[in-house]
């Protein structure tokens, strides 16, 4: 089960709106004979793709499968079905699929046509793993994942604007392969117009064509000579306006290959409403790198899930904070996160988090 997670975590930022999953095929000796994950897109699913490899060699065997096989035709026939065409004795899977389409039926259908059943094999991990996709079912959002990369007094550029670099090159490497491993990454106007990035993953040998690059543009703000919309048309570029954003505006935009979501009614965003909208269009897993308005907005609905924080060995004193005024009027009130892994990236440390539950 390990192998098949360790698989499935491959389809992170490729599979969307699906889960990442993971299989493996072991015969009656123990022999590893089929594994698989989730393909890019969704397509094949991983147990599709590890019975193609173990061919004849699935009959009598045991499947692991880091989520409960779909029971349910889509683009595709059922997973579970084809487990049970193929002749598997056993299947083991680490996790239910919350899915209502599926939901136990998976299980029920193997148990159904004989095959030997057992559940809930690390699943922690599998939930880890999968915990957009859980979270857009039960929630109606997907996960987010809020990145900063600050000075150790917590700033994240000068008061003129200045922020490159604060980290070093391993820290930033860091960050492009966590770009790689979301479905979308998000920022907010003011930092679009300040830095005028692309929002790419660029790291040798990384495809992430499939990375929505996200802008937080109530009133349509973007220049259409910026370096976002220049790469729209081959890039997805997503902006979460508002409904009296400029026509004029939003038509240029669009023209120039950006996808336009109307969130709110008034010029301000409603980030919650925005989430959920992303959820309703498959995105399961963001990654936030701010700026500043950004990330308190988020912070102050609790709508953080997890911190990355990157921490440079360096001190700015007078600058820029990564979080504004919260506005929490009492202790018990505070954004509490815990402490999950402490890295060193060259000379600087990151720091990830879970929010508090």
């Amino acid at each position: 089960m390990a192998m098949a997670l360790a698989l499935a975590e491959r389809g992170l930022g490729y599979v969307w709106p699906n889960p990442a999953v993971g299989c493996v095929i072991v015969d009656k000796d123990e022999h590893l004979v089929g594994r698989g994950w989730t393909q890019p897109g969704g397509r094949p699913h991983a147990e599709a793709e590890a019975l193609r490899q173990a061919g004849a060699k699935a009959r009598g065997a045991t499947a692991f499968v880091s989520l409960e096989p779909c029971s349910h035709h889509g683009k595709t026939g059922p997973c579970s079905q084809a487990l049970i065409d193929a002749g598997l004795a056993r299947v083991v899977t680490a996790h239910e699929d919350p899915d209502l389409r599926v939901s136990g039926r998976g299980h029920a259908m193997l148990k159904g046509a004989g095959v030997a059943l057992r559940t809930e094999v690390l699943r922690d991990r599998a939930h880890a793993l999968n915990e957009g996709f859980f979270s857009r079912i039960a929630a109606g959002r997907p996960l987010v994942t809020l990145k900063l990369a600050t000075t150790l007094d917590g700033k994240i550029a000068m008061l003129g604007g200045e922020s490159r670099w604060i980290t070093g090159e391993r820290a930033r490497a860091h960050a492009h392969l966590m770009r790689a491993r979301h479905d979308a990454v998000m920022i907010g106007i003011g930092t679009a117009l300040t830095d005028d990035p692309e929002l790419t993953c660029r790291l040798p040998g990384v495809d992430a064509t499939r990375l929505v690059r996200l802008v937080a543009d109530s009133n349509a703000r973007l220049p259409v000579s910026s370096k976002l919309v220049a790469g729209a048309r081959t890039k997805p570029l997503w902006l979460l306006t508002s409904k009296v954003a400029s026509p004029e505006r939003v038509a240029a935009l669009h023209a120039a290959g950006a996808k336009l979501m109307p969130i709110s009614a008034q010029q301000r965003l409603d980030i919650s409403a925005a989430l959920k909208a992303l959820a309703a269009e498959g995105v399961t897993r963001i990654l936030v790198e701010g700026g500043a308005a950004l990330s308190t907005s988020l912070l102050k609905k609790k709508l953080v899930d997890r911190l990355l924080w990157y921490r440079a060995p360096s001190l700015m004193g007078e600058g820029l904070g990564a979080v504004a005024s919260l506005g929490f009027a009492a202790l018990k009130d505070i954004a509490r996160f815990t402490r999950e892994e402490t890295i060193t990236l060259g000379d600087d440390v990151l720091e990830t988090y879970r929010a508090a539950t």
